[in-house]
């Protein structure tokens, strides 16, 4: 007795009608993938391993394994599914990541997980209808399972709705940088269960999407409307012994000039008094922070200008009061100290050439009287046009020379290295500054100013003389190095003219 062939249903799912048309469908689905591989760099690992996993399978599915009927049919059944899921992979990242944001929409990376789940959960539910399992029994004994899932997955559950609800609404995305108690950081990821950060020390930390659903965190530097920058605070201490007007002018004027890197140009950096403590003033200067990452570094590039500027205006950070008991070993340590410093002076004032005229005794009453001055890279020493009466000798570091040129240019003369000094002109004549020198690294200066030297010039006249010449020379270097046309209009005043300056500068009787 003849019966009729059995249908498989593997062969229910692929009619011949249409298997030629799969092939068409999964050939679509490559060129597809290969545009998001091009345009998505992030998705082109999944992207190739889906790719990989449907090549196989359509393979399989097309030319059939040889052997026992049963295993081949088997080995097919497999391959269905595997391609089936690769191809729903495929097409949940190319709508999340290359459809949608064609049409300028950005869906959370969370739907695509959602879809994703969503597609694998009906390709199931349709293999097992084609297997011949009546779904509707699933459907009767659906709500004992989800409730059993319900309560056995329920921080799981949660953790997927918080993470859909903070991508939704936008609270939280890739790349902000958020505190939440001690713990802050840059988000990397927000996955179906949690929320994964960068912190500054190089730890990725883990917080699960439901916690950050219930507490509170913070948005670092993030203001509506406004640039990616977030407000630091940097405090310091100065004694009463000084005005708050005069900290605040010298503290934002040094650091608005600096423009230090990592610190928003708009709003500028402030000063402002906190208090009063026993014994010191409170201050506190507020920056806007640009680089997130870089919150520690530029704190203390903050302080070190701060401090560098403090100094060059003989200004004291406040120090904790002790009673000391003084005896006589101590003394003579501070004396020796004292002694060595005065020493170091003396050798760097020889190496400079406007005063190798003066003798031991004048070397030593000058070096008594300079004043140690420090700059931090990028701080302005001196502006061109300017006025000020005084000689800064290097002891280390790099400065540059600017010269503002009369197009609206500037142009580098000139970088000077420990043991230079410049400011000779504004300390022998009083004329205004003829360049603009900037610190290119922390310099540490000694300078000599207008009075420690009137007394040594009146005592001596015959110096001026023997100065102007010196500065004479050093003028004809300098305009050398200056453009031609820029030579031509501002040549170099000779010795005889340099000495009457000098003269009339410190009020030297001619003789």
């Amino acid at each position: 007795m003849d019966t009729a062939p059995t249908v498989s249903w593997l062969e229910k799912l692929i009619p011949q009608a249409w298997h030629d048309s799969l092939t068409l469908f999964v050939a679509l689905t490559a060129a597809c993938a290969a545009l998001l591989y091009l345009l998505r760099p992030e998705a082109r690992k999944s992207t190739l391993r889906s790719l990989l996993a449907a090549a196989v399978a359509l393979v399989v599915i097309n030319l059939g394994p040889q052997g026992d009927q049963a295993v081949a049919e088997w080995i097919k059944q497999v391959a269905i599914i595997v391609l089936g899921l690769a191809l729903i992979r495929l097409w949940a990242m190319m709508l999340m990541r290359l459809f949608l944001p064609l049409l300028r929409l950005h869906p959370p990376r969370i739907l695509e997980d959602i879809l994703l789940v969503l597609g694998c959960v009906g390709w199931g539910l349709v293999l097992l209808r084609l297997a011949g399992l009546d779904l509707s029994h699933i459907v009767t004994t659906s709500a004992v399972i989800t409730g059993v899932l319900a309560f056995s997955m329920q921080d799981t559950l949660g953790n997927i709705l918080a993470g859909l609800s903070l991508q939704l609404d936008n609270s939280v995305e890739v790349g902000d940088w958020i505190k939440s108690g001690e713990l802050s950081g840059r988000v990397v990821e927000i996955n179906w269960r949690a929320t994964l950060l960068e912190t500054r020390n190089w730890e990725t930390v883990v917080i699960p999407n439901s916690q950050l659903m219930k507490g509170q965190f913070a948005i670092l530097g993030k203001h509506q409307g406004g640039p990616l920058q977030w407000r630091r605070w940097v405090w310091f201490n100065i004694n009463w012994d000084t005005l708050p007007n005069q900290i605040i002018t010298v503290v934002e004027r040094s650091l608005r000039e600096a423009q230090l890197p990592g610190v928003a140009l708009s709003p500028e950096p402030n000063c402002i008094l906190m208090g009063f403590e026993n014994g010191y003033s409170k201050y506190a200067v507020r920056y806007w922070l640009t680089d997130l990452a870089a919150d520690d570094l530029t704190d203390s590039v903050v302080r070190t200008h701060i401090d560098a500027a403090l100094r060059r205006h003989n200004l004291k950070m406040s120090s904790p009061h002790y009673n000391v008991l003084t005896i006589k070993d101590n003394e003579k340590y501070m004396e020796a100290r004292m002694k060595k410093h005065l020493e170091e002076r003396v050798q760097a004032l020889r190496k400079v050439e406007l005063l190798t005229s003066l003798n031991d005794e004048e070397m030593v009453v000058l070096a008594d009287q300079l004043k140690f001055t420090p700059f931090v890279t990028g701080d302005i020493i001196m502006h061109q046009g300017a006025v000020a009466h005084w000689l800064y000798i290097m002891l280390s570091g790099e400065v540059e020379v600017w010269v503002n040129l009369p197009d609206g240019s500037r142009k580098l003369v000139d970088v000077l290295e420990g043991g230079n000094f410049f400011g000779e002109m504004g300390l022998m004549t009083g004329e205004a500054r003829s360049g603009t020198v900037i610190a290119r690294s922390n310099v540490e200066c000694l300078r000599l100013d207008k009075e420690s030297f009137q007394s040594i010039l009146s005592s001596r006249k015959e110096l001026a003389e023997a100065i102007s010449s010196i500065l004479a020379e050093r003028l004809a270097e300098r305009t050398r190095k200056l453009p031609q046309d820029w030579q031509e209009g501002h040549g170099s005043p000779q010795r005889a003219e340099l000495v009457d300056k000098i003269r009339r500068f410190f009020g030297l009787a001619k003789h």
